[in-house]
């Protein structure tokens, strides 16, 4: 099929909605333009860059070059072969009358295309490309039926469905308007700028002056990064001139850059009485509520100035100012309100309230949870040898604080309140900083617990999760994960690893399975956790270290007890694939695991050096007998990187081996012992990982 090429102009697509959700505004905009792309490439529609942008109210793409049509292609359409075609005064026959039909000409017009199967009869033509103006509409309308929205709505009387309401639509390809509606709205030129500062209709002309004409004719960032960028800026420096740094992450700046089209900051303050708050309230209250940045001083400690970012340039600036010093008020005396108050109840003696909690049906209630956490958390913290009885304590209020009204308020405060409402009770300091860690990591990149007690509570917690979670036979699919159980695994995981923990995955897995409720949870759960877990680190080792399939196959497949243990062993089989003598070794080893499994060898017969004919298979033999002898020592200290490194060195006396000695020999007692011999090196390797799972190439 050859492809040929047509003139090109700019493609500007824009589709004005009502307010689209903040959260979702840069993933909308990203998935518009690669669908976009998906849809030229598969129409046929030739395109270079594209340009996303998004705003409050517009989601568009600029293509910097679209064909102006669909590229002609060259149709090459096989018939029947030659022979069957025609007789042998060559006349036609029905085999080509209807291939030929078939093609709407004679068969006079078809010819003849040579094969290794022979010579057939083929019909070749040249399909005009469509005009990029008929197929645009379609294009973007599916486009836009493709975007990750999780529910679509309807407005007025249309059947159109879409993320909010859609007021206009503007499609130019070059200077022309193409014609067509989308999602039932007639396209035009005209798009509209900031509601309030350019109300009226904007024409547009050449779509590569879109974002300058609506910057200077509408008062609308649309380049989303543009836009990102100049908050960073104005909000960066807004703090710098009240002395301090913004206290805030990433996630606010994107979520107030799909807030705002044309922003502008202003410098707030509130009563310092408030400051007297636990920091993490102060925050939550300025960031989740009102999308205000906090501010901190050179210490850490929170001023009580913050930075808002309007979406107006206002003529009397302090008014907007005064405006939202007056609605943060009452949120952080609310705040105040809820930290008083449930400070007058200890935690301890809400454990009362989490009997009346359900947790989750068929596991109990919240109370019980908290006793398998406690009960699982002392285990945890025995076999790393810290402190059970603080794990314990942390796991039997570490549920509490979702009682309090603060929590009921800030959700997002589960645990750190905790902290706080336990250093209130006189709770040990290891107690309430547990509590305050039993939900690290939060998210990708987090970091994990840092205390003994807080590692034990975070795991247990987890796996409880997990294994409750399995025992009712709802484990994830798809892309449904309503119970967050691969962020869970991912945070045993990583707890586990970072830290260092060497801790008996199986027995741990056991312990929280058998104290699920369900009676008849499978028997294969903590075997079945064990693989699901593995599954989060494929995937977390593939995406960060690079770790191939094969090589966490080749651990896996060992399944090491202890996932530091696994974590060590998939670092000494990185280190061993860069070695010059690993593919060799890997083949051997494969060959060695192919020629066992044929011959259905035991590996329980003991080699007898007296049956050696071949100075091969001696030579291999002593080499492995000296190999086995200085691996020992390293296996037991987990130097597994060293310890496949001095397997390496025998790559040359088992190429030597393979090249000079008939390893299924005639005579029995020869094949038996050679076997012997070859399924004790297997054995050797299998120490580490099978490596015959590796395919490595040079």
């Amino acid at each position: 099929m050859a492809l040929l090429g047509k003139k090109a102009a700019a493609l500007l697509v824009e589709i004005g909605t009502e307010e689209l959700p903040p959260k979702a505004l840069r993933s909308l905009m990203l998935a518009f333009a690669g669908n976009m792309r998906r849809g030229f490439d598969e129409n046929r529609l030739a395109c270079d860059d594209i340009t996303p942008f998004a705003s409050p109210r517009r989601l568009a793409i600029v293509a910097s070059a679209l064909a102006q049509a669909q590229q002609d292609r060259e149709i090459e359409m096989r018939g029947p072969p030659v022979r069957v075609a025609f007789d042998d005064d060559g006349n036609p026959q029905p085999a080509a009358e209807a291939f030929a039909k078939k093609c709407g000409v004679g068969v006079a017009r078809l010819g003849r295309a040579a094969t290794d199967k022979g010579e057939y009869l083929v019909f070749r033509t040249v399909e005009k490309g469509q005009a990029a103006a008929a197929l645009l509409p379609g294009l973007v309308e599916k486009a836009l039926s493709e975007l990750p929205i999780p529910r679509r709505m309807r407005w007025g009387d249309s059947d159109a469905e879409f993320v909010r309401p859609v007021h206009w639509v503007v499609m130019l390809h070059g200077r022309k308007v193409v014609p067509g509606k989308v999602l039932g709205i007639t396209t035009s030129n005209k798009t509209r700028g900031h509601r309030f500062m350019a109300p009226e209709p904007i024409k547009l002309g050449d779509p590569a002056d879109y974002a300058r004409k609506l910057e200077n004719d509408g008062y609308v960032i649309a380049d989303f990064d543009q836009r990102k960028r100049k908050i960073t800026a104005i909000v960066t420096q807004a703090a710098i001139e009240v002395g301090g740094q913004v206290a805030a992450d990433e996630d606010l700046f994107d979520e107030v850059t799909a807030l705002t089209e044309w922003p502008t900051a202003l410098v707030g303050s509130f009563d310092q009485s408030f400051l007297s708050l636990p920091k993490e309230v102060i925050i939550e209250t300025l960031t989740s509520h009102q999308r205000y940045f906090p501010i901190a001083g050179s210490k850490g400690s929170l001023l009580s100035d913050f930075v808002t970012v309007a979406n107006i340039e206002s003529e009397d600036p302090d008014i907007v100012r005064a405006g939202n010093e007056r609605v943060i008020r009452p949120r952080l005396a609310d705040a105040a309100f809820f930290w008083d108050t449930d400070r007058k109840t200890s935690l301890s003696s809400r454990r009362q309230q989490l009997e009346k909690t359900v947790y989750q049906k068929g596991l109990g209630s919240l109370a019980d949870k908290s006793q398998r956490i406690a009960a699982l958390a002392a285990l945890v913290a025995s076999r790393m040898k810290a402190n059970s009885d603080s794990a314990e304590r942390a796991g039997l209020l570490a549920k509490c604080d979702l009682q309090t009204g603060m929590v009921g308020e800030f959700p997002e405060l589960q645990g750190i309140m905790g902290r706080y409402y336990a250093a209130a009770d006189g709770e040990a300091e290891d107690v309430a900083v547990a509590i305050g860690e039993q939900y690290l990591p939060r998210f990708a990149g987090d970091d994990v617990p840092a205390t003994p007690a807080g590692q034990a509570l975070a795991i247990a917690d987890r796996l409880d999760t997990l294994a409750g979670v399995f025992a009712l036979g709802m484990k994830p699919s798809g892309n449904r994960d309503p119970f967050g159980l691969r962020r869970a695994a991912l945070g045993v995981f990583r707890t586990i690893v970072e830290r260092k923990l060497d801790l008996n995955i199986n027995e741990i897995l056991k312990a929280a399975t058998d104290a699920q409720p369900p009676a008849d949870k499978a028997k294969s759960l903590a075997i079945d956790l064990y693989d699901f877990i593995a599954e989060r680190m494929r995937a977390w080792y593939a995406e960060r270290r690079g770790i191939t399939t094969e090589m966490f196959e080749a651990v896996r497949v060992r399944r090491p007890v202890s996932l530091l243990d696994f974590d060590e062993r998939l670092v000494a089989v990185s280190a061993f694939v860069r070695l010059d003598s690993a593919e060799s070794l890997a083949a051997a080893n494969k060959r060695i695991a192919n020629i066992l499994r044929q011959a259905d060898h035991s590996g329980k017969v003991k080699i007898e050096s007296r049956l050696f004919e071949d100075e091969a298979e001696k030579s291999l033999h002593q080499a492995l007998q000296a190999a086995t002898a200085d691996i020992a020592p390293l296996m037991r200290k987990r130097a597994y990187t060293d310890a496949l490194a001095r397997l390496a060195e025998l790559r040359e006396v088992i190429d030597k081996f393979f090249d000079e000695v008939m390893v299924m020999a005639e005579k029995e007692e020869l094949r038996v012992n050679r076997l012997a011999l070859l399924s004790e090196l297997r054995s050797l390797f299998l120490g580490v990982a099978d490596i015959s799972r590796l395919s490595i190439s040079t």
